[in-house]
């Protein structure tokens, strides 16, 4: 017992494991950004059940992309207005998107920007399977319909006690809660076809 004491007592974190704790502390800062921007990173966040800062850090935190992003000159010919924006992300973040701005010249609103680009192909993908859902809800709810018709039908022939109704009715209450669920997925990427609407017009 007194050996496996000892051994905890002279344990050490190394270094570069403090560095990693230390990188992955949440720091808040502001960009300037295209409204377009901002709005594809918090549309895309929510329809994948993920956060901002989450998504943030994946797309910024690449310091080879970035290297490329600064390298290729970032944005032209756009004359969009930028809005400032906060977010939270990681401290290691910040820093590789410090020292890629420094070093290339290029700055950090430019990088930002840019990355958050790169998610608008799988934005739309995510449009598309939402037109889906949309006509699998609407599928979805013709059957609940018919479900329900076919109910009411058994309580009338059958009565309330009768075991088949039961049975069609926990069938109908399962339909439902599926259908409530499927409406919510629907409801949440209801932004994206504002965007696309967006995008289409612009």
């Amino acid at each position: 017992m007194g050996d496996q004491i000892n051994s905890l007592i002279h344990l050490e974190i190394r270094e570069d494991s403090v560095r990693d704790l230390q990188g992955r502390q949440s720091v808040r800062t502001t960009f300037k950004l295209s409204p377009r921007s901002i709005d594809a990173l918090s549309i895309l966040a929510t329809q994948l059940g993920i956060r901002q800062k989450s998504l943030f850090d994946y797309l910024v935190d690449d310091v080879q992309t970035l290297r490329v992003i600064a390298e290729g000159g970032g944005l032209s010919g756009t004359a969009e207005p930028r809005v400032a924006k906060t977010y939270v992300i990681s401290r290691r973040t910040l820093e590789n998107l410090e020292r890629i701005s420094t070093s290339y010249n290029t700055p950090r609103d430019v990088l930002v920007e840019v990355s958050i680009e790169r998610i608008l192909p799988l934005l739309r993908r995510e449009r598309e399977k939402h037109e889906r859902r949309k006509h699998f809800l609407s599928e979805l709810n013709e059957h609940l319909a018919r479900s329900a018709e076919m109910v009411r039908r058994a309580e009338s022939d059958l009565g309330r006690d009768d075991p088949v109704f039961r049975q069609l009715l926990a069938m109908v209450k399962a339909v439902d809660t599926c259908c409530a669920a499927v409406e919510g997925c629907v409801d949440r990427g209801r932004r994206m076809e504002d965007f696309a609407s967006q995008e289409e017009n612009g």
